[in-house]
């Protein structure tokens, strides 16, 4: 009888050891079903220092099988515009500056706090973000230490631009878009969103209008990442890089809304986790600023349903990187759809740079 009570005891210490804390098997589960378990109260932000691979479809090729690659589309599927035949063109910063000075002289407000959310897990991923079925996330990713716990403001450079806004889908553009009309493209609204960000609010901004799509959409990411590269090296105060894009979506849905009377298009954030559910981790595709990406768009989507409720869909998470890796304030934004118009798209620029501003200064 004693020797049974002992083998009990060390049974269950054994036990204890396996599945308690941070024990092995908690350890093991977490690696190995990591949509199943997740910690609460820590993030870890990983750095990886891998080669940078360029991410297009033929990279992809060699990472996703077939099933994969059809359920993993280069974003949504969008209705492409007829090309435009202008050459690449680097827009001048020489203005923006000019510009700023006034605006630099207007008193700055002080920044404005975080609104108040419950930050467990399960709310983050029922009211804040949609993550597409082939990849996942966990807790220790989204948690407020990790989401909050980054400061994302910036000091604005004397002289070079602060702000990069470029397309890596140029040709995006809305329902009532002319075939040849630029400015009435996601590059016409990344003007605009320049416009307000110089002489409203006094930022810097570099709008680079390059085309990366023109004739092969598919490998625009790929195509666009050696030029954005050089931009961002040849311009070291550059501190946020967003790539402005418009959603696709069927033809019956509209992504809209009125803000203090004019009727604005929806925006939506938009993550690349660099992971899929069937593999895990792509190794070829890193990216050492995921945490403060995550972060970023965070902040911003808080700032948006603050002060313009219904303005901002939930964040969408998918497996890819696209060009995230770049800097730690990358964001990739689609504004509207191929169902809103033009003014629509336009209009929904004054509440996104006044988010921006409130997260950056």
């Amino acid at each position: 009888m004693k020797k049974r009570l002992i083998m009990l005891v060390a049974l269950i210490y054994i036990l204890c050891l396996i599945f308690g804390g941070d024990g092995v098997g908690k350890r093991f589960l977490e690696q190995k079903l990591p949509e199943l378990t997740y910690s609460g109260s820590k993030c870890v932000h990983k750095e990886n220092d891998d080669e940078h691979i360029l991410e297009d479809e033929d990279t992809a090729g060699s990472i996703f099988t077939y099933e994969e690659l059809a359920a993993m589309e280069n974003e949504n599927a969008s209705a492409k515009n007829s090309m435009m035949s202008d050459t690449d063109q680097l827009a001048s910063v020489d203005e923006a500056v000019k510009a700023a000075g006034e605006a630099q002289n207007i008193s700055k407000e002080n920044k404005p706090d975080m609104p108040q959310v419950d930050m467990s897990f399960e709310n983050l991923i029922k009211n804040y973000y949609q993550v597409d079925k082939t990849t996942y996330i966990g807790a220790d990713e989204l948690c407020e230490s990790n989401l909050l716990g980054r400061d994302m403001s910036i000091e604005r450079s004397a002289d070079g631009p602060d702000i990069l806004i470029y397309h890596t889908h140029s040709q995006e553009g809305y329902c009532d878009s002319s075939d040849n009309s630029q400015s009435a493209t996601v590059v016409g609204i990344g003007d605009r969103l320049s416009e307000l960000l110089t002489n409203k609010y006094g930022y810097k901004v570099l709008h680079h209008k390059g085309q990366y799509d023109v004739n092969d959409r598919d490998h625009a990411y790929s195509n666009s990442l050696p030029e954005i590269t050089k931009i961002i090296n040849d311009n070291p105060s550059i501190k946020v890089v967003i790539d402005l894009h418009r959603d696709g979506v069927a033809e019956t849905t509209r992504l809209a809304t009125t803000i203090d009377g004019k009727p604005m298009a929806q925006i939506m954030f938009f993550n690349g986790l660099c992971r899929t559910a069937a593999r895990g981790a792509i190794d070829s595709l890193p990216n050492q600023y995921l945490g403060d990406n995550l972060a970023f768009s965070f902040q911003l989507q808080l700032m948006a349903d603050e002060y313009y409720p219904g303005f901002a869909r939930r964040i969408y998470l998918k497996g890819y990187r696209y060009n995230m890796h770049l800097c730690p304030r990358s964001l990739l934004v689609e504004v509207g759809a191929q169902t809103n118009t033009v003014e629509e798209a336009y209009n929904a620029m004054e509440p996104l740079a006044d988010i921006l501003d409130k997260v950056l200064k």
